[in-house]
């Protein structure tokens, strides 16, 4: 039993002689979202996507988020989530839809960052059979200055 109770103070011990580090101030920063919803009948879907970047003399960190949802009231309604990550290059992609007989309402939301572009696009659509379908597009792109 004071074995342990020794690790546990030299543990402490050690943690509290590290060097503190401070945040540093962003050089360059931006965030970018886009969301959208649609419904028809008794369906409707939803997705929303965000990003965002921070440039540093140390480098760039960077953020990525999405997600969506369907309902109906009588019919499959589905919503998937992917995100990708590759080094410095982050994508997301929601796609929520619902579907009751012939009447759907869908939504998509892709989000990318690359460092120094950061992009979002949402797509809506719904329908009911025999009516024109509405649709909708939402996009936001940014590109953060040089250094």
């Amino acid at each position: 039993m004071k074995h342990i109770n020794l690790i546990a103070a030299a543990s402490i011990a050690l943690l509290a002689s590290s060097p503190a580090v401070l945040a540093e101030e962003c050089n360059a920063a931006g965030t970018v979202e886009t969301g959208g919803s649609a419904s028809a009948g008794g369906t409707s879907a939803s997705s929303v996507g965000t990003a965002g970047n921070c440039r540093t003399d140390g480098g760039t960190t960077s953020s990525i988020g999405s997600g969506g949802s369907a309902a109906t009231t009588d019919g499959n309604a589905q919503s998937k989530t992917h995100i990708n990550d590759n080094g410095d290059k982050l994508k997301a992609q929601t796609k929520a839809q619902a579907v009751d007989k012939g009447t759907f309402s869908k939504s998509r939301t892709k989000t990318s960052t690359d460092g120094s572009t950061l992009e979002s696009t949402t797509r809506t659509m719904s329908h009911v059979p025999g009516e024109k379908p509405v649709k909708n597009t939402t996009n936001r792109k940014i590109i953060l200055p040089e250094e």
